[in-house]
């Protein structure tokens, strides 16, 4: 198993970015597509898939702009980040995901955001 490295996805949504935000940054907008349920206590998050449960820190949050999370038993360096991008000339929303896997991994990792993202087009209806 290699070191893991940053890579980045990046995913046309069509929504408004207040609220894409609420969706990114919120534990009931992230429960509604990220995980089955969303706790936070702080600055800890608590992400629960069926039996499974994950916790991260809150690294950074920029109002209806990104939010930026470290899972507690990863490497330090690691983190992954949620980033609104919208176009100034067409007004095009994206969603920017910024990730750390190794690389015999990665395949697997995007098609895990390709599922995640695709549920939150489903919520939001876009």
């Amino acid at each position: 198993m290699g070191a893991k490295k940053k890579y980045n996805l990046e995913y046309e949504i069509h929504s408004s970015p207040k609220i894409l935000f609420n969706f990114i940054s919120t534990p009931n907008g992230l429960s509604q597509w990220f995980a089955d349920d969303v706790t936070v206590r702080d600055d800890m998050y608590t992400f629960k898939w069926d039996n499974e449960q994950q916790r991260a820190r809150l690294l950074g949050l920029r109002d209806n702009k990104s939010v930026k999370f470290k899972w507690e038993d990863d490497e330090p360096y690691c983190y992954f980040e949620l980033e609104i991008l919208q176009d100034e000339l067409t007004g095009d929303v994206a969603l920017a995901v910024t990730d750390f896997t190794t690389e015999d991994e990665k395949g697997e990792r995007k098609l895990i955001w390709d599922s995640q993202v695709d549920n939150l087009l489903g919520v939001i209806g876009a």
